[in-house]
């Protein structure tokens, strides 16, 4: 047995690949996104990724992108590959494309009680400017959402 270390690689999601993606957010989420959200956001032309370990999609992330700013809508890893560094590899390729798209800063929201999401984004370079109250559903009622930010380039005078 070989002790490498699978390559990831990323590529644009498209629609065929919705059934693993869709897969892997319901694994991931108490409340997940449905397939008509993720094919509006492909339709919309969001940066919509995929994060692949031997050609299988082991994540996915989504970004949109509106007067010089980006959001972070969604990013996923599968719960079997949690805790690999997957995730932080996943949001920087995202940084990237909100860069490449001349994003001066890029926002998120990640639940409160998520603290292992929290933590990357902090680590990532994010810092807090808010709270959205009771902006996900949860099992019992609402849940608060923390708004980040990641300041990527001067925004222009």
């Amino acid at each position: 047995m070989s002790g490498a270390i699978p390559e990831h690689t990323t590529r644009r999601m498209l629609v065929d690949d919705l059934s693993e993606v869709l897969y892997n957010e319901r694994r991931s989420y108490s409340h997940p996104w449905t397939e008509g959200i993720f094919k509006d956001s492909i339709d919309s032309g969001y940066e919509c990724w995929l994060l692949l370990t031997e050609q299988k999609n082991i994540g996915h992330a989504i970004l949109s992108f509106a007067a010089g700013e980006s959001h972070l809508l969604n990013i996923c890893i599968n719960p079997e590959q949690q805790g690999k560094g997957l995730g932080k590899k996943l949001v920087e390729h995202m940084l990237v494309k909100a860069s490449e798209r001349g994003a001066h800063a890029v926002f998120l929201e990640v639940r409160a009680s998520n603290l292992a999401a929290y933590s990357l984004y902090i680590s990532l370079g994010f810092s807090d400017i808010g709270v959205r109250h009771n902006y996900y559903p949860a099992f019992s009622g609402r849940e608060d959402a923390l708004v980040l930010t990641k300041v990527l380039t001067k925004e222009p005078d």
